[in-house]
């Protein structure tokens, strides 16, 4: 029985720790991608469809819709690219390919998100 309980008792302590290193990562990349947005050099890439980037997207970005991505991988290579889209599942998907073919890439989620950090930079 004591074995037990404190089975349980370690088990809780290396759970919560884990959960706080997460966290402290989140932040860390969270106070990141906001430096990489604002940074001169990076190019934000909207991986939506045209039609989407028309209805709006965030400032000085440009539109190279996931499918363009998926066709060819390394079209972005030697650039600092933050890739965003509506909700972030496009996004994602563009960093794992962009990441895979060693392009220098930061997820910034959705496009509200990257024009919501440019904003409060003003």
């Amino acid at each position: 029985m004591k074995n037990k309980f404190l089975g349980l008792i370690l088990v809780s302590i290396f759970a919560l720790t884990a959960c706080k290193t997460s966290t402290t990562a989140a932040e860390i990349s969270n106070a990141s991608i906001r430096k990489v947005i604002n940074s001169p050099d990076v190019t934000l890439v909207d991986v939506r469809t045209p039609e989407q980037y028309a209805g709006g997207s965030a400032n000085n970005a440009i539109n190279v819709p996931l499918a363009e991505i998926i066709n060819n991988p390394t079209s972005l290579k030697g650039k600092k690219v933050v890739v965003f889209c509506n909700k972030g599942v496009q996004a994602d998907e563009a960093y794992k390919i962009l990441k895979k073919n060693g392009v220098d890439v930061y997820d910034g989620t959705s496009w509200q998100n990257v024009k919501g950090i440019q904003d409060s930079s003003l």
